[in-house]
C-alpha cells in the first residue's frame, strides 16, 4: 500500500506551539519585547500627535491659547506664592519657639484684655469710684460711670486668677488731650493695684499693659501683638472684658476682622449704669453698623475718629513686635483679610 503525503512531497512547515516570550525570573513572569518596545514608540508617537495638535490650535486660536497660558502661569505664582507664605511664617514660628528664654513670660499661654474707657486723673486713689476722679466725655457723665470702669478692673482679674496660665493686658492710649499724656491702661493698671489687686494673688506679676490703641479694634489687634512681644507666641485663647451691650462688636466683628476662631474666643460682659444704658445702646448701633462697612477702621469716619483719639502723635511700634501679622497690620478694606495668620 502506497503512502500519499499530504500537499506534495514538499517538506511540512513548522509552527510554534507557544509564543516566543523572555520569561522575567524576578516578578515569575513573561515578557514580551516587542511589545515593550511598542510602548516606547507609541509613547513618543503620542507626545509628537499632542504637540501637532496644540500648534494648529495656536494657529487657529493665538488670543486663547496665550491667554490661557497666561492664567495658568498667573495661577500658579498664586499658588507658589501662598505656600512660600505659609512656610516662611511657620519656619519664624518655630525660632521663635526656640528661643523662649528671650521672652519676659515665655510660659503664659492665654490673654485676658481689659478695653479702656477712660483716663484716671486724680491723684487720690481712695476714690476710684468717683466720676471726678476720671476725665470723662460729655456722653460719659453720668452717675455710676466710673463704678463701670472698676467693674471691668476687678472683672478682668477675677478671670486672669482662675488661670495660671493667662496674661491680662489692659488696653487703651493716651486718648484724651486734656487729660494729659496719661493712658487709658496705665490708669486701670494704677487702680488695680491700688486695690490690692482685688485679693488676686500673684496676678500682678503677670498683669501689664498695652498703650497705643485708639479704638475698640486695636484694643485686640494691639493686645495680640503685645501678647507676643512678652511671650514669644500668639494666645492660644482670647476673652475680652468690657460692657455687654458691645459683645457682638467684639465677639463678631472685631474677632473675624483679625480671624481668630470662635471656638478659643470669650467674652466677659458687665452692664452700663443704669442712667447711661439707653443712650450707650443707641451708640453702639451706629459704630457697630460703621465697623460693618468698615472692619479695620481704617475708612472715614472711624479712621478720623482714630486720629483725633492721638492728641499727642504717638508713633505706634506695631507691627514690629509681631511680625509673622505684618499683613494684617498694613491691611485696610472693606472684605476680611485673606492673608496668612498663625492661629488660621
Amino acid at each position: 500500500m502506497s503512502v500519499h503525503s499530504i500537499g506534495g512531497a514538499s517538506t511540512p512547515k513548522t509552527f510554534d506551539a507557544y509564543p516566543r516570550v523572555e520569561i522575567d525570573i524576578e516578578s515569575l513572569g513573561f515578557r514580551n519585547p516587542r511589545r515593550a518596545r511598542n510602548s516606547k514608540f507609541n509613547l513618543i508617537k503620542m507626545f509628537k500627535s499632542a504637540a501637532n495638535r496644540f500648534k494648529c490650535y495656536f494657529k487657529l486660536h493665538p488670543v486663547l491659547v496665550f491667554l490661557s497660558i497666561l492664567s495658568f502661569g498667573v495661577a500658579i505664582l498664586t499658588i507658589l506664592s501662598f505656600y512660600e507664605n505659609r512656610v516662611r511664617l511657620v519656619y519664624t514660628y518655630r525660632k521663635i519657639d526656640s528661643k523662649p528664654e528671650i521672652y519676659p513670660l515665655p510660659k503664659l499661654k492665654n490673654l485676658v484684655m481689659v478695653a479702656g474707657h477712660s483716663v484716671y486723673t486724680s491723684n487720690d486713689y481712695g476714690k476710684v469710684d468717683n466720676e471726678k476722679s476720671w476725665f470723662l466725655e460729655s456722653y460719659q457723665m453720668h452717675p455710676g460711670q466710673a463704678a463701670t470702669f472698676l467693674a471691668h478692673i476687678k472683672q478682668g482679674v477675677e478671670v486672669a486668677a482662675k488661670d495660671d496660665q493667662a496674661l491680662l493686658l489692659f488696653s487703651g492710649g493716651e486718648t484724651r488731650k486734656d487729660a494729659g499724656p496719661r493712658s487709658e491702661a496705665q490708669s486701670y493698671w494704677l487702680v488695680a493695684e491700688s486695690k490690692a489687686w482685688f485679693g488676686g494673688g500673684n496676678i500682678r506679676e503677670r498683669a501689664l499693659t498695652e498703650e497705643h490703641a485708639r479704638d475698640s479694634f486695636e484694643n485686640l489687634l494691639f493686645s495680640v501683638c503685645r501678647f507676643r512681644e512678652l511671650t514669644g507666641t500668639y494666645p492660644q485663647n482670647i476673652t475680652v472684658v468690657s460692657y455687654d451691650f458691645k459683645e457682638e462688636r467684639f465677639a463678631q466683628l472685631h474677632r473675624l476682622a483679625i480671624g481668630f476662631p470662635a471656638s478659643r474666643f470669650s467674652y466677659v460682659g458687665t452692664p452700663a449704669s443704669a442712667t447711661s444704658e439707653a443712650a450707650a445702646k443707641k451708640g453702639e448701633s451706629l459704630v457697630r453698623s460703621q465697623f460693618e462697612n468698615d472692619p479695620y477702621g481704617c475708612l472715614s469716619s472711624l479712621r478720623h475718629k482714630k486720629l483725633r483719639r492721638d492728641p499727642f502723635h504717638r508713633s505706634i511700634p506695631y507691627p514690629s513686635g509681631c511680625p509673622e501679622i505684618e499683613g494684617l497690620f498694613k491691611y485696610c478694606g472693606m472684605s476680611l483679610y485673606g492673608g496668612p495668620l498663625p492661629w488660621g
